[in-house]
């Protein structure tokens, strides 16, 4: 189901009001429709503010965490970016809006091969993905201008640090996985990184090794 205007635009007021304010990131957004990426069940709540179950006991961001993410990720058009979590491919999507090149990875294959198919069936060429274990980030593609990590790890993997460019943002959520988690913004300086922590969020936990289907 295609997005009404009045949807879209109620939509976009609800990302403005919880802090999305950039401009390019608005317009990605508003471009990516979220309804070709919730399937069944749930497909009527597309436009709603919340997290959304998807395959593999995965969730599908809220739309704002989706934008607030985005935002401080501050993606700039020849920028090649690292996605770790796949998920429904949704937020993959909104960056293909941004990059010249979108890497996603995802430990489920199945995930992979559905976000695949929403990629072609929307005509978006600029994504390239597959299953791996996003923890160990994709060494050959290295360094990346951006990295931004749809689950929450205890501290920032060493991977994903060390395959950042100086002067790029990785974008993460840390913490328990059981306990409220911060969102963080880290910084590649010349000689380490710089921490900002940016609100509290909810995501799956960061897990090493492949998913079983």
């Amino acid at each position: 189901m295609a997005m009404t205007p009045e949807a879209k635009m109620q939509y976009l007021f609800t990302l403005r009001s919880k802090g999305v304010t950039d401009q390019r990131t608005l317009q990605a957004m508003e471009k990516i429709d979220r309804g070709d990426f919730v399937k069944g069940l749930f497909a009527e709540r597309a436009y709603e503010d919340m997290p959304l179950p998807i395959a593999c006991g995965q969730t599908i961001s809220q739309p704002s965490v989706v934008g607030l993410m985005t935002q401080a990720l501050d993606v700039q058009p020849r920028d090649k970016v690292l996605e770790v979590g796949t998920g429904s491919g949704y937020q993959a999507a909104v960056l293909s809006q941004l990059a010249r090149r979108v890497y996603t990875v995802d430990r489920y294959a199945r995930l992979v091969r559905e976000a695949q198919a929403v990629f072609d069936r929307l005509g978006i060429v600029n994504i390239t993905s597959m299953s791996a274990d996003g923890s160990f980030g994709l060494p050959d593609q290295a360094p990346f201008d951006r990295i931004l990590v749809t689950a929450a790890a205890e501290d920032p993997p060493g991977p994903l640090l060390a395959q950042l460019k100086t002067g790029g943002i990785m974008v993460l959520p840390v913490g328990q996985s059981d306990a409220v988690q911060s969102l963080i913004k880290v910084t590649r300086l010349e000689d380490g990184f710089d921490y900002e922590e940016l609100r509290a969020v909810r995501f799956v936990p960061l897990v090493e090794g492949m998913g079983q289907e």
